[in-house]
């Protein structure tokens, strides 16, 4: 028997009977989805697999996405909680430097490198919760010396926070960096600031993020001459790609999606699997981002399909590995008749990256649903471990 976990389904439901006991039906209708639909979703039969849906959803439950996902506020996860200690101390820094207040630096120029190097490191292998701790001192370091040294840490708490589920303060660390960037005049570093910023507004704000990304495009267009920022500017197209896909503006997708791959084409991978800031702009990222944008548009297989194509191992960000493992998985998962080869993918996805795949929402409800379907049969030796790694319960 499988002893269920809160899962989005679980809150779904909730959220529906805050609402005057709205019934299923009532539901479906206003989110454009089937009774069917909600009823598998609720019971743990079925995923979410589509942003547009959870913003749907939680439009119609009049709650945020992040309600429905429990990001920021889901208790037990050891990882989230170590994280969520050092959070207030990230925001008081980020405060104090939004207020223009700069303290003397206590850290010599080569230290202030090597902390940069170890967050930068940690954020590659996806250890959120000890980047956070580095950050708050960091960030006031940083501030100290100013200019593209601040950037790049604001940047670095930029994706922390977001990873974390606390997008509201990614996006107070993304408009610092951006403010800086600008004051600094360093195109590469406007542009990475910008993808932060897109990066970081919630799923509702799709079509911000993707006019965002149009006008960074349009106005750092003149500095394309810089590598580096070709390369931001070819992440700018993946991240429109996406957004224009879960505000169902598909031909701007795919219109995103081809700028995007011309430009990996002349770039090729990284050398060295990272390129400028760690973000792997190249044919392989634009892979990763196209199964993410099938998937977005319940394509599974042609999830699979690209799936055959994309090495994901060349880059060194293991979060792009969890990606493709994580996208696979779903994608074999649907429809129910793969589920050990989708339980093989999720192990991928949970090796490469352990800490982001134990608090991804989504990533644990679909192990729960793994498990539901097994529920009939003797849950397998692998299926139980896993559970048992990010934190689900499956009795015996």
């Amino acid at each position: 028997m499988v002893t269920k976990p809160d899962t989005i389904g679980a809150r779904i439901r909730y959220w529906r009977m805050r609402r005057g006991g709205m019934t299923q039906a009532v539901l479906a209708g206003l989110a454009g989805v089937t009774q069917s639909y909600i009823s598998q979703v609720e019971s743990g039969r079925k995923t979410i697999d589509r942003r547009s849906t959870l913003v749907a959803l939680a439009a119609a439950l009049q709650v945020t996405v992040a309600d429905l996902l429990g990001q920021g506020t889901e208790p037990g996860d050891p990882a989230r909680e170590s994280a969520a200690e050092c959070v207030p101390a990230i925001w008081s820094a980020l405060i104090e430097i939004e207020d223009g207040e700069r303290r003397p630096s206590t850290y010599t120029a080569e230290r202030l490198a090597a902390e940069i190097a170890r967050a930068d490191q940690l954020r590659n292998s996806c250890n959120y919760p000890a980047m956070a701790r580095l950050l708050p001192v960091l960030l006031l370091e940083a501030a100290a010396v100013g200019g593209t040294t601040l950037v790049q840490v604001a940047y670095q708490a930029a994706t922390c926070l977001r990873n974390l589920g606390y997008r509201h303060l990614a996006l107070n660390a993304a408009r610092l960096s951006g403010t800086v960037a600008e004051a600094a005049e360093d195109p590469a570093w406007i542009a990475a600031s910008r993808f932060a910023y897109a990066q970081s507004l919630p799923i509702e704000s799709a079509p911000v993020a993707a006019r965002a990304a149009d006008r960074s495009l349009t106005e750092l267009q003149a500095d394309a001459g810089d590598e580096r920022v070709r390369q931001m500017l070819g992440q700018l197209h993946l991240s429109a790609a996406l957004t224009s896909a879960v505000s169902g503006r598909l031909d701007v997708t795919r219109d995103h999606l081809a700028e995007a791959a011309r430009e990996a084409a002349t770039l090729g991978d990284p050398v060295d699997g990272a390129g400028f800031n760690g973000c792997g702009f190249g044919p392989t990222n634009v892979g990763l981002w196209e199964m993410s944008i099938a998937a977005e548009q319940g394509e599974s297989g042609r999830v699979i399909e690209l799936s055959r194509t994309v090495r994901p191992q060349v880059l060194a960000a293991s979060i792009r590995q969890q990606s493709y493992w994580l996208d696979l998985g779903r994608a074999l998962a649907d429809g129910g008749r793969r589920d050990a080869e989708a339980l093989a993918a999720f192990v991928q996805a949970e090796r490469a990256a352990p800490i982001p795949f134990a608090i991804n929402p989504l990533a644990r409800d679909a192990v729960v649903t793994l498990a539901q379907r097994a529920q009939r049969r003797a849950i397998p030796d692998e299926l139980r471990l896993l559970a048992g790694r990010i934190g689900i319960n499956l009795a015996a």
